[in-house]
């Protein structure tokens, strides 16, 4: 027996390996496209008004593989899907360097983007259950290390240009180092688990309590809509402060190109430590508090950006708005996938799906405010989103998954 368990520990602790990697390779592959996408436009020939219109295709791609991946993810396991997902968008990867019209780089990045989608969605299925195994918070770490993907991204991506490499064959040669990378970390994951499996305590492995099927699904579908809600709102947040912080400071407080560029700089690096130190928040103070908390400290955070006129009130706003936003995404996926484990990929599609919507649509409606307002007020909306989902927090306690893990989180 004890063998058995050193055995199922080790293997537990290998599939979290292999969720960080293909974290990883997720956020290193979107990044590689982000950081050639100033070539692409240029090789293509298109203004950035016409790069904006073929992003949502992207966008549009994306969704639709979310869509796709959840359910087959219930079906066939993490084993199946997150491999190919990650197969299909390294290989998918070069397509827009190889656009040559519009047209071309419109079909790449619907390509792309639906590749990628597969690959979001089934690896954080997994990770829900990667969690549930260990009987402890460790989403949030996940989620942080996409970010580090972006850094490597962007350090490839600049020693490529530095060397002279083409595009294309910078895309091409990420892409395949993100194939093998892909393959070779499949058979770490972890098999699909019928009820009852066994599950980490943090010191051991202790039986799952069973909950009933019709339990279990009851209401689950609107618990997970007003998930899905409650993350369209947060991570429109995240769009606004991905497009808007740098213009914030050089049109509204008058800074230089170089000193804007710091404030989407200290919102991505003040969001990358809070969700470093989110899981053991969550394991101490509960989800509940870290979604309500945050999402206070991020409201905090942008009303000080929308309303102060000095540039270290700004620095400062963007600093807490990231690290209030850091930990909240990472709940509401982990609420999803615990909501029906029999589902997880479905309603984590659902989630993550309508999440990824509001990105896109958070620049927009800011730009859109901008006819109205001005830039810094618009942020006020974001305000309200905050402290809407910090009183919704609440949603997080509903269902058997959260006072189970709870239990498991304070005897560990």
């Amino acid at each position: 027996m004890f063998v058995t368990v050193r055995g199922m520990e080790r293997s537990l602790r290998a599939a979290r390996a292999a969720t960080y990697f293909y974290f990883v390779l997720c956020g290193t592959l979107m990044g590689a496209w982000v950081v050639h996408i100033p070539a692409v436009e240029e090789r293509v020939g298109i203004s950035h008004a016409t790069l904006g219109g073929l992003l949502v295709l992207l966008g549009l791609g994306a969704f639709t593989g979310m869509q796709v991946a959840g359910p087959l993810t219930d079906r066939f396991g993490a084993r199946v899907v997150v491999p190919t997902g990650g197969v299909l968008c390294g290989a998918a990867l070069v397509l827009p360097g190889l656009a040559r019209d519009p047209w071309t780089l419109a079909g790449a990045l619907l390509v792309f983007g639906f590749c990628n989608g597969c690959l979001d969605v089934s690896m954080n299925a997994h990770a829900v259950h990667v969690e549930k195994a260990y009987g402890r918070p460790v989403m949030s770490g996940f989620h942080a290390t996409f970010s580090v993907g972006g850094v490597i991204a962007a350090l490839v991506g600049a020693g490529a240009a530095a060397a002279g490499m083409k595009p294309v064959a910078s895309m091409a040669a990420m892409g395949a180092v993100g194939i093998v990378i892909a393959l070779a970390s499949a058979r770490a994951l972890l098999p699909p688990s019928p009820a009852g499996a066994v599950v980490g305590t943090g010191t051991g492995f202790a039986e799952e309590p069973e909950v009933s099927p019709a339990v279990t699904r009851r209401g689950a579908g609107g618990r997970v809509w007003l998930l899905a809600v409650l993350a369209f709102m947060v991570m429109l947040c995240e769009g606004a402060a991905n497009d808007w912080s740098a213009l914030h400071l050089k049109d509204v407080l008058g800074a230089s190109a170089g000193t804007a560029a710091f404030a989407y700089g200290t919102f991505a690096a003040a969001m990358t430590i809070g969700r470093l130190v989110a899981d053991r928040l969550v394991a101490r103070f509960g989800s509940v508090a870290v979604l309500r908390h945050g999402a206070a400290l991020a409201a905090v955070g942008i009303t000080l950006v929308a309303l102060g006129p000095w540039m270290w009130a700004a620095f400062t706003g963007w600093a807490l708005f990231g690290l209030g936003l850091s930990g909240t995404v990472p709940q509401l996926f982990s609420a999803a996938g615990h909501t029906d484990p029999a589902a997880a990929g479905a309603n984590v599609s659902r989630v993550a799906g309508l999440g990824y919507v509001g990105m896109l649509a958070g620049p927009a409606v800011i730009g859109w405010l901008t006819h109205v307002v001005a830039l810094n007020h618009t942020f006020v909306l974001l305000t309200l989103l905050c402290v809407t989902t910090a009183a919704a927090a609440g949603i997080l306690r509903t269902g058997s998954d959260r006072t189970g893990r709870s239990e498991m989180a304070r005897s560990s």
